[in-house]
C-alpha cells in the first residue's frame, strides 16, 4: 500500500470513530443541530419584529444569511472541545504512538467536522424554508452560496484545531470562547453596520464573517443592504480571501503544534 492510500485508510479510520461515537450519543448530535435552530427563532420573531431593513424586504431573508454564516463560525468552539477532550484522556498520546499516519488524526478530525457542519447547514436551511424564508436565485447560485459557508467552516475548523492543542484542556475552550462570541456578533449577521457607529461599523464590515454573510446574501438574492465601502461592495471577493488567508495561518500552525507535541 502507498503512503497516499496508508494515509487515505486511516484518515478515514478516524472519521468512522467519530462516526461511532455519533451513534453512541446522539442526544448531543440533535442538541447541536437545535442549539442554532433556536437561536434562529429567537431572533427572528423574538427580536425581529422591530427591525427595519434599509430599502425594504423581510427580515427574515436578512437575517437567514447571517445566521448561516453565524452557525458556521460558531462551529470552531465543537472543535475545540473534542480535541482538548481527546488530549485530557490521552487518546491522542496513544494515537500517535501507533503506526499510522501522523495526518490521520487532524485529517478525520476535519472530514468529521465538515460533516457534522454540512448536516447542520441542511437543518438550518430546512428550518429557514418553514419559518418563510426562500432564495430568489437559481441552484448553481444557491449551491455557490453553500460551497461559501462550507469554505469559512473549514477555514474556522483549523483555527479550532490550532487553539484546541494549544489550549489543551476543556476548562480552557471557556476563554476562547470569551474571544469569540464577540466576534461573532461583531458583524452584519443580525443588523447592517450602518446602523452602528462609525468605526464600528467599519470593523464590523471588515469582519470575515460580513464578507461571507453579504456574499451569501446576493447569492440567494436576499436584501444585501451594503454599507458603501470597498469591503461591503466586494463581500464575493473577501469571502473567499478571508478563509483562504486564514487557512494559510492556521493549518500549518495546526499542523506543526501536532507535530511537536511529545518532543
Amino acid at each position: 500500500m502507498t503512503g497516499v492510500m496508508w494515509a487515505v485508510t486511516d484518515s478515514w479510520t478516524m472519521t468512522r470513530r467519530g462516526l461511532a461515537h455519533w451513534a453512541r450519543r446522539p442526544g448531543q448530535v440533535v442538541v447541536g443541530l437545535v442549539f442554532p435552530v433556536m437561536m434562529l427563532v429567537m431572533f427572528a420573531y423574538f427580536l425581529g419584529g422591530g427591525m427595519a431593513v434599509p430599502g425594504g424586504g423581510d427580515y427574515k431573508e436578512y437575517l437567514l444569511p447571517g445566521m448561516f454564516a453565524l452557525t458556521m463560525a460558531f462551529g470552531l468552539e465543537s472543535t475545540m472541545v473534542a480535541v482538548t477532550q481527546d488530549l485530557g484522556k490521552g487518546v491522542i498520546d496513544r494515537f500517535r504512538s501507533m503506526p499510522m499516519a501522523s495526518s490521520a488524526v487532524l485529517v478525520g478530525r476535519s472530514v468529521l467536522d465538515m460533516l457534522q457542519s454540512a448536516l447542520s447547514l441542511l437543518v438550518m436551511i430546512g428550518a429557514g424554508l418553514a419559518m418563510g424564508w426562500r432564495w430568489h436565485g437559481g441552484t448553481g447560485q444557491a449551491l455557490g452560496a453553500v460551497g461559501l459557508l462550507l469554505l469559512l467552516r473549514f477555514a474556522m475548523l483549523w483555527i479550532g484545531i490550532y487553539l484546541g492543542l494549544v489550549a489543551g484542556r476543556p476548562e480552557m475552550v471557556q476563554a476562547a470562547q470569551i474571544l469569540v462570541w464577540p466576534v461573532g456578533f461583531l458583524s452584519n449577521a443580525f443588523v447592517w453596520a450602518g446602523s452602528m457607529p462609525g468605526w464600528l461599523g467599519a470593523v464590523a464590515e471588515w469582519n470575515p464573517l460580513s464578507a461571507t454573510a453579504g456574499a451569501v446574501r446576493e447569492l440567494f438574492g436576499n436584501p444585501p443592504v451594503t454599507g458603501g465601502s470597498w469591503a461591503s461592495g466586494h463581500a464575493g471577493m473577501l469571502a473567499v480571501v478571508w478563509p483562504v488567508l486564514l487557512l494559510a495561518v492556521f493549518f500549518p500552525l495546526a499542523v506543526r503544534r501536532y507535530g511537536r507535541m511529545g518532543r
